[in-house]
């Protein structure tokens, strides 16, 4: 089985870490969005995820930090798999002050206004799964929801992914 999964949402990428994940340095959504431009170099990011690639989540932060997208995937093109040097290069195009906690604080709460909640609730009807609006409480929720961390979307198909892949965990 690939880390690829055509599911109802399009392809789905059960090895792209959750949003919820934190960088050493502290900010939310930075190794799924450095894992996503991994993918995009080596033409190998879903059609699913070209469309939110440098914007949505990946721009918000990017917007947070004061930089553009496209600096941080030329920072993780130059250093390939290196992830020392990749801090190094992150260092020098990321502000001195993070401001992890508001960013977190921030980007954990997307979707949890009048039109963020209709969001939520228009696509989880499209899904399929109009039992989980109010338990799908915001748009980190959800991407977890599609790529089966939270179970009742294709949380069976990930585990199928995960058994198929002994030294990786799901």
């Amino acid at each position: 089985m690939s880390d690829i999964d055509p599911g109802p949402t399009g392809e789905i990428c059960f090895d792209l870490p959750s949003p919820y994940e934190p960088h050493p340095c502290g900010l939310l959504h930075l190794p799924r969005f450095i894992a996503k431009i991994r993918k995009h170099l080596a033409d190998e990011l879903p059609k699913s995820y070209q469309k939110n690639f440098c914007r949505g989540f990946d721009r918000f932060l990017c917007m947070h930090l004061g930089i553009d997208p496209k600096d941080v995937v030329e920072a993780v093109r130059e250093a390939g798999d290196d992830e020392i040097q990749l801090d190094q290069l992150l260092g020098e195009i990321f502000p001195e002050d993070l401001k992890v906690v508001e960013w977190n604080r921030e980007v954990t709460h997307k979707g949890q206004t009048e039109a963020g909640r209709a969001f939520l609730a228009e696509s989880l009807t499209n899904m399929g799964t109009p039992e989980m609006i109010g338990r799908i409480e915001c748009v980190m929720d959800m991407i977890d929801f599609d790529e089966g961390r939270i179970p009742g979307f294709s949380d069976e198909r990930r585990k199928a992914w995960a058994a198929a892949r002994p030294d990786q965990s799901a």
